[in-house]
Parts: C-alpha cells; structure tokens; sequence
C-alpha cells in the first residue's frame, strides 16, 4: 500500500503538476461525456449558414432594443463534444483560481519543497514529516492523507470537465452559464440540442432558432461589456479561490482515520464532504450575493429583450417561454453540475427577482433608466437594490421622470 501511495503521489506531484496538463485531463473528460465516447458528425453546413442567418437579425434587433453595441460574431455550430472541447478553455481561469491558490495553513500540494512530495520521511522506517518519529505507528495513514491533497487539482480538473460534459448535452449556446468567454467574437451554438428541444415541446423549429439566437446574442451583448465581464469574473474567481479545500485541515481529519479498518473506509467512502469544511466562508457568502445580484439582472434583463423582439418578429413568445421555464425547472441533477460547481444560481427564484428588478425600473424610469443598467461597473445592482429597484435607482442618480 504505502510503494503503491508513493507512486500515485510522485505521478501526481510531476506529471499532474502543470496547469495545461490539468486542462487537457478536464478538456479530454468534457468532450468524452458530451459525446459518450462515441465520433461526432459535423454540423450539416445548410443549418450553420441558417444560424448566422438569424444571428445577424438578432443582433440588429438586439442592437436596436438594448443600446448596447454588438459587435458581428463568428457563428460556431457544433456538436455537444466540440462545444465542452472549447468550454473548457474558455473556462480554464475557473480551474486555475481552484487549484493554483496556496490553500490557506499548507503548502500548495505539489509544489516544490511541500511535504506532499517528501516521500523519504513517509516511506521511512517510522520517520513522518517534520521530524517526528513514532517506530510503533504504520505510516500509512499519513501517506493516505498526503496523497488525498496531492491529487486535489488532478480531482478538480476532472470535476469540471464532468460538469461540463453534461451541461453539453442539453446546451442550446454558449451561455447556458453566463461565464465570460475568452474568445469574446463567436458564439458556440449546438444545433442537435436546439433540434431536440424544439422535438421535446412541440415547438417550430425555425421559431426555436430565432429565439436561441435573441437570447444568446442579447446576453452576449451584456457579457463582452468589459465592466461587466471583469466583475463577473472577479466574483466568480472569488468563490473558486474560497471554495479551494483547506489542506492543513483535511490532513488533520485524514491522520485520524485507520486505513485498515473497515468502518472507517466504509465513512470516508459514504460521506466525503466530511473531509472538507462545508460552512461557506464569510468571502464566499460575500461574493455569491454579489454574483447572484448581477445574475438576477441579467437574467431579468434578457427575458425583457426577448420579450420585446419575440413580439417583433414571433408574434410572442408564449409558447417558447413556457418551455423553457419547465425545462429549467425539471432539469436532471447532472445538467445542473456545472451551475452549483461553478457558483451560480439560475433557478425559477433568480429569475423571478431579475425580472421583478427590471419591471420595477420601467415602470419607475422607463426605457432611459433600464439603459444605465449596464453604463460602468458603479451601476450593477448590489444584493439589496435587486429587490428594491427604487433604491437603484436612486444611487445611480437618475431622476425616475416617465419619458413624455
């Protein structure tokens, strides 16, 4: 046990260390779960010369409806597999804020001169880390916990790209999760998942498209606001960084377990998250009211976007409205990984703030007033403005006159 501990370790120590290595383990895992390991087929070239199609009319509406200057973007139509190849990427800074912080009270495991690597006082005759000797102890205990911290970033790679494996699967574009793209000029939009929920509710398809486009386009719009993109980022990195387990005292939990006795393997099996703290930090509660307030907003600000160009261009959108609702609501646990990994909360109680916030500027302020939501990173609502509209309104200064 303790040769075969060691081995794990030092392969993890070395081979595992490197940030790109711990991407493309993410990357490989995201695209084997989107495809369920099976080849995917290309986008049939007819429906991607259709998306941008309809892309290019969403962003003249969107760009006429909102203010805001969207940019022309390359339109990528691409199987499930592709889509979490390309995610991870985009997405990597998450990864990176999770396993490259020093946790707090330890070494970063698997950095030079951690202990995690100085496998001479673990597989010693009796001698442990910092000198302390116990002739009459079996080490294995403690190589058990060291090589537990060792292969954490190796565990969080491979949980992200699991997450977004299966987000991929039920994906219609790229921000399912409005996470800032680092490749802010395309969009990434999976035609068979769109083709399967249009199938799955009854729906037109060519109406379906149309709608995915507004929606992706007009968050999109929001997201490449570079205030924008930085705060979310900034927050989201926070509770990475917070969530990151507290090395020095997952070992202390571990050094007291007997790997030789089954009960306590049959615990440490049954309930993992008695390994790592689970009460949310005072910086993580902090962050994920701040994340879930700018959410809501961009939440409630899109449905009203689509709201307005639906009745534009679709004669409404009651149909297509109702089914997403019930898909988000009845989405299995595995889709909604990604959403509680990474931070966020889409749920029904998040919408219904954004678009109560929302409602609540126009109806005090008009149009001109929903236009400085987005203006500076000043004007993001803070957790208390998102249920009191008036009291943003305020702050920001802005008079509240109907406009004539």
């Amino acid at each position: 046990m303790q040769q075969l501990l060691g081995d794990l370790m030092q392969m993890m120590g070395t081979g595992m260390a490197g940030g790109g290595a711990r991407v493309e383990l993410a990357r490989t895992l995201a695209h084997g779960v989107a495809a369920a390991g099976e080849p995917e087929a290309n986008v049939d070239p007819v429906e991607r010369i259709a998306l941008e199609e309809l892309v290019r009319l969403a962003e003249m509406h969107v760009t006429e409806l909102t203010c805001l200057q969207v940019s022309p973007v390359e339109v990528m139509a691409v199987p499930a597999g592709s889509w979490a190849w390309h995610t991870v990427e985009d997405w990597r800074f998450l990864l990176e804020a999770a396993t490259e912080t020093a946790p707090a009270g330890g070494a970063t495991p698997g950095a030079p001169g951690s202990e995690a690597l100085d496998l001479g006082g673990l597989l010693g005759s009796g001698t442990f880390p910092g000198g302390a000797e116990d002739e009459g102890r079996d080490p294995t205990g403690e190589l058990v916990a060291r090589w537990m911290t060792t292969m954490g970033p190796m565990l969080a790679a491979m949980q992200l790209g699991s997450a977004i494996g299966h987000l991929a699967r039920a994906t219609l574009g790229p921000y399912e999760l409005p996470v800032p793209r680092r490749a802010g000029d395309r969009l990434l939009i999976v035609p068979a998942n769109i083709a399967r929920f249009a199938e799955d509710w009854s729906l037109p398809i060519d109406q379906v498209r149309l709608w995915v486009c507004l929606r992706e386009v007009t968050t999109h719009a929001v997201l490449c606001r570079p205030h924008v993109s930085d705060r979310i980022r900034e927050l989201l990195v926070q509770l990475a960084e917070a969530g990151a387990p507290d090395t020095a005292g997952m070992m202390q939990r571990l050094e007291g377990m007997d790997p030789s006795d089954p009960e306590t393997l049959q615990r440490l099996v049954g309930d993992p998250e008695a390994l790592i703290e689970s009460t949310p930090s005072p910086r993580q509660a902090r962050a994920a009211e701040e994340l879930a307030a700018v959410t809501a907003a961009l939440l409630g600000f899109v449905e009203h976007v689509l709201d307005e160009a639906s009745r534009r261009l679709l004669g409404g959108r009651g149909a297509l409205a109702e089914a997403w609702r019930r898909r988000q609501v009845a989405r299995e646990p595995g889709d909604r990984a990604a959403e509680a990994l990474v931070g966020f909360d889409l749920g029904p109680t998040q919408l219904e703030r954004g678009v109560g916030f929302v409602g609540g500027v126009l109806d005090r302020a008009g149009e001109d007033g929903l236009a400085r939501l987005w203006d500076r990173a000043s004007t993001l609502p803070t957790p208390t403005e998102i249920d009191a509209p008036g009291l943003w309104l305020e702050r920001i200064s802005f008079d509240g006159d109907q406009p004539a």
